[in-house]
């Protein structure tokens, strides 16, 4: 079967979303480094591993979920925002508890991981690079990440706000793909400007009926039923 290009959104690649490729990079930066700076048996591996992991999936799942629901779209959507901002808070945490530093935004190192950031989306550069950074350059460069994702995750909730105000939902879309069919369906026996009507021009409500209104099997009448040229004749001709 043939699918429809036009039913529906078609338009959900949630791996070409800049937001999701940068939250790929996120999840990798901190599977490396919560195995690799946390001890063995700190519960805040898994928290913050789940938590990156949560920014990724649920950005995936809205995104699919939105092809037939909005409120869906936008409510996993927000998840995986405050998926990302719990796991913020675990960074600047990691950062404050050990006494070391949190670039400040005009740092010369946070400008240059923004600029860095802002221009590689392949999680394997970030897999790579952090294998010679300290925990301090780690921690600051998922920070900066983190911020980064978080300003697109804004931006996507507020253009499917404005899509849902625009275009509606999926009863809308479903009642004007419909409405749409029907009008490229019409079987050609219906007749002209006329109500289930057969072989009937400018009837209404005629079966068999030409040029006739309300009459079932009639021909040139009004309101007769079996009559040829009557009016309100029944069984009857020219009567």
């Amino acid at each position: 079967m043939e699918e429809d290009k036009n039913f529906l959104r078609q338009d959900n690649n949630y791996r070409s979303l800049i937001a999701f490729q940068k939250a790929e990079c996120i999840y990798d930066v901190t599977f490396y480094f919560a195995h690799r700076f946390l001890q063995r048996g700190d519960r805040t591996i898994d928290q913050m591993i789940q938590a990156a992991r949560s920014g990724k999936q649920n950005l995936a799942e809205g995104n699919i979920d939105g092809i037939t629901s909005r409120e869906m779209e936008l409510k996993l959507t927000n998840v995986n925002r405050a998926s990302l901002h719990e796991l913020l808070l675990d960074y600047e945490d990691y950062l404050r508890v050990r006494n070391l530093e949190q670039w400040a935004f005009n740092d010369p190192r946070c400008v240059q991981t923004r600029a860095f950031c802002r221009s590689h989306l392949d999680s394997a550069i970030y897999r790579k690079k952090i294998q010679e950074r300290s925990d301090e350059t780690i921690a600051n460069i998922a920070i900066t990440l983190i911020h980064q994702c978080d300003v697109l995750i804004r931006g996507l909730i507020e253009w499917i706000k404005r899509d849902f105000k625009e275009n509606g939902g999926i009863r809308e879309e479903l009642y004007n793909a419909r409405k749409e069919w029907q009008k490229n369906h019409r079987p050609k026996w219906l007749g002209q400007n006329g109500q289930n009507g057969l072989n009937g021009q400018n009837g209404q409500n005629g079966l068999n009926g030409q040029n006739g209104a309300n009459g079932q099997k009639g021909q040139n009448g009004a309101n007769g039923q079996k009559g040829q040229n009557g009016q309100d004749g029944q069984d009857g001709q020219n009567g």
